[in-house]
């Protein structure tokens, strides 16, 4: 394969276990471990309603399945078409082989290079921006890149500023080579001294688990780190691609915090319906965040081709990173 100017983003694809669980559920969930909590005070603070869970013997690379089947639909391609995968998520199948080497076999297909990337919530678009330059550099022509997580699995529920947070889900693109522009410009970056702030500080070791296997988070650490880094990053990316703020038809930031992404919106100017928002039904489903919300707002028509669309991913690590196209 020989280098192509460009990569563009063909098809999109996402998928949610079946099971909501509303903040009404929740209220009865905490009520029963002796903690108090309430649909207002929840909506408040983080503008989630509703998030999905998934089953018993469920994992990351079921829900990767559908969202990859839908995506490549959406794309007019075959799994066997595809020579690349990457899935970002931070609750894999297992310790190893990776997440995508079980996807791999479950579509089917087998040869092309599978891979793993944990970046946390800015997973995906890490991993975006890595098979972008794969394809760029010719090493890959029609790549799957998948953001999948059941982070049910891995919550504190005596935690309620936590565990009301997040949810389980998949979301998927087919990126494929192009001679005309997608992907405009990425940026990526990541600060380890913020590492626990956002972490699972446990690991497996002689059959046990040492540390604290249930997430924990520094809500206030957090929210600071995240406002700043995210105009940072939207602005830096905007510079690469010599485009402006009233360049972006569409801004669809991680959906961690209503609150979060509206100050992002605000300090880049755009208005409050140019802003995806999928936080309040699916909460905050970490990696699989952007690309359902992205899936979401092509399905409904919001998002239509041509226009130019800004992913933003924050997260644990502490990591960040951008992503602008052309749609």
């Amino acid at each position: 394969m020989t280098a192509v100017p460009y990569s563009r983003i063909t098809g999109t694809g996402g998928y949610l276990p079946p099971r909501r669980v509303s903040n009404d559920d929740f209220v009865q969930l905490l009520a029963a471990r002796g903690l108090e909590t309430s649909d207002a005070w929840i909506v408040e603070r983080t503008g989630i309603r509703a998030r999905h869970f998934v089953d018993d013997g469920v994992n990351s690379s079921d829900l990767a399945l559908e969202a990859s089947r839908r995506a490549l639909e959406a794309a007019g391609r075959s799994a066997a078409e595809v020579d690349l995968i990457i899935v970002a998520t931070s609750t894999p199948d297992m310790v190893f082989p990776s997440t995508a080497t079980i996807l791999q076999a479950k579509l089917g297909v087998h040869g092309c290079p599978a891979f793993d990337v944990q970046a946390v919530c800015s997973g995906f678009v890490y991993a975006l921006s890595v098979a972008d330059a794969m394809i760029r550099a010719g090493s890959a022509r029609c790549a799957l890149i998948v953001g999948a997580e059941v982070f049910s699995r891995i919550l504190d529920f005596d935690d309620r500023t936590t565990c009301v947070l997040f949810g389980d889900g998949a979301g998927a693109v087919v990126l494929e080579a192009s001679d005309e522009p997608g992907i405009l410009a990425t940026e990526l970056h990541a600060d380890g001294r913020h590492a626990g702030i956002l972490c699972v500080p446990g690991t497996v070791s002689g059959g046990q688990v040492l540390g604290h296997p249930l997430l924990r988070m520094d809500g206030q650490a957090v929210f600071k780190l995240a406002v700043g880094v995210l105009e940072n990053a939207a602005r830096a990316v905007l510079a690469k691609a010599g485009r402006t703020e009233a360049d972006i038809d569409w801004l669809i930031p991680h959906q961690a915090n209503i609150r979060i992404m509206n100050g992002t919106a605000r300090k880049l100017k755009l208005a409050p319906e140019r802003l995806v928002v999928t936080v309040d039904e699916h909460g905050n489903t970490s990696a699989a965040s952007v690309p359902l919300a992205l899936d979401a707002a092509v399905r409904s028509g919001r998002v239509q081709r041509g226009e130019t669309v800004l992913l933003e991913g924050v997260g644990g690590g502490f990591t960040w990173g951008a992503v602008l196209l052309d749609f």
